[in-house]
């Protein structure tokens, strides 16, 4: 496939971000009929794992609500995914700060397409581990009136193929712009704990990862380092299903003292601490003992945050109509970061990422488009905030 990864750290130094995302991943955005929602199996508007046999009947669902009339069909979004390369895509596209990822992509089709879409936003790719097999991808079904003709061939190859030929994750998000995941990427190729090095952290100021249990062992190894290397350390709690269903794991590692920065939103706190009567205040008091700076986002209500004795609470970024919830945490991380590495207060990092948080729910996937960059640039000129130096932008045509 000609895939070839070259290291420029010793031209711009070590990224000032990097973001831990073991299995590089490849999102697909299409959009199906909203009574799907009902007949796939777990909890709304959660994101857990499944076995093969389990995504097969999901996509056989799928399958079967296709209509293949050609006057409704569209083009598929394909483009690089997974919580963390959202986040790191984010801080490098919309806020200039030098970005990079450590994971594995596999020697394939997809694994050249999420090195050429991060590529495309200046992301070091250097500690991007290139392995034999297969790059994880994501099929995010976006909840609407009509089908995507595209998306029907995508389902009907892994049905014919026993979901050998490559890894999906149905994401159905209903008409409010919420959504609901079912990931398989039990046989992605992944970066493994004994393949972390010192060498992959050195220099850098911030490490971003996602909770999972079937990376538990990658992320302690992970927090073992920054810690040796003196590397802030950001955990977003992935999901209320994830939380519930791995809590203890996740109170050990929270409990080790190994995470500055804790991100959760209203479910996922709300299984934090196991109790039906917890409220977000209660998560964040929580997550404050053992953190620097906690994070509990509130989706419309905002957010509240916690750093020593100091608590704020923001409401949502102005008028911003949810199409697709997808990546909204993971942009919210994204400004929250932004004004952390620019030393501001609390309350400003709080509004930023809502500004950002904001600009990704206005149209469909994980990426923001020229046009909600700039959205989001005319909230934080509104809510005071100094807007980033276009000069350090990917795009340097988006106007400041």
């Amino acid at each position: 496939m000609g895939l070839e990864i070259q290291s420029d750290d010793a031209i711009h130094g070590a990224p000032l971000i990097l973001g831990l995302q073991p299995s590089a991943l490849v999102d697909h955005v299409a959009t199906v009929d909203s009574s799907l929602l009902s007949r796939i199996p777990g909890e709304a508007g959660g994101s857990f794992p499944v076995e093969a046999e389990e995504l097969k009947f999901v996509l056989s669902e799928v399958n079967s609500h296709f209509d293949a009339s050609p006057e409704k069909g569209a083009s598929l979004k394909t483009i690089a995914g997974g919580s963390v390369a959202n986040t790191i895509r984010g801080l490098a596209a919309g806020f200039g700060i030098t970005c990079g990822i450590i994971g594995a992509c596999g020697d394939d089709e997809e694994g050249s397409l999420f090195i050429e879409n991060m590529s495309s936003y200046n992301i070091n790719l250097s500690r991007l581990r290139l392995k034999t097999g297969l790059t994880a991808q994501v099929s995010f079904i976006a909840i609407s009136l009509y089908v995507l003709i595209i998306l029907e061939a995508v389902v009907k190859h892994n049905l014919r193929h026993g979901l050998k030929s490559m890894m999906q994750c149905v994401c159905l998000v209903d008409e409010f712009g919420n959504r609901t995941m079912r990931p398989c990427l039990s046989s992605a190729v992944k970066v493994q704990a004994d393949d972390l090095t010192t060498s992959d952290l050195r220099g850098s100021r911030w490490l971003v990862m996602r909770y999972g249990i079937f990376n538990i062992e990658v992320i302690q190894a992970a927090i073992r380092i920054a810690k040796q290397e003196g590397v802030l350390v950001s955990l977003d709690l992935a999901s209320f299903e994830m939380v519930r269903k791995f809590r203890l794991p996740l109170l050990q590692l929270l409990e080790s003292g190994g995470v500055d920065l804790c991100f959760a939103n209203e479910d996922e706190a709300a299984e934090l601490l196991s109790d039906e009567k917890a409220d977000p205040e209660s998560a964040l008091e929580f997550l404050g003992k053992h953190c620097r700076w906690a994070v509990v986002t509130l989706g419309a209500k905002g957010c509240i945050a916690k750093q020593g004795n100091e608590v704020v609470r923001i409401p949502a970024s102005g008028e911003s109509k949810a199409v697709d919830a997808t990546g909204a945490g993971d942009l919210f991380a994204s400004g929250f970061l932004y004004g952390l590495v620019k030393g501001w207060t609390l309350e400003e990092c709080c509004k930023t990422g809502a500004c950002s948080g904001g600009s990704v729910i206005r149209s469909l996937g994980g990426e923001v488009s020229r046009e909600n960059w700039q959205w989001m640039y005319k909230q934080m000129r509104i809510k005071g905030l100094p807007v980033p130096d276009h000069n350090n932008f990917v795009y340097d045509e988006v106007m400041i």
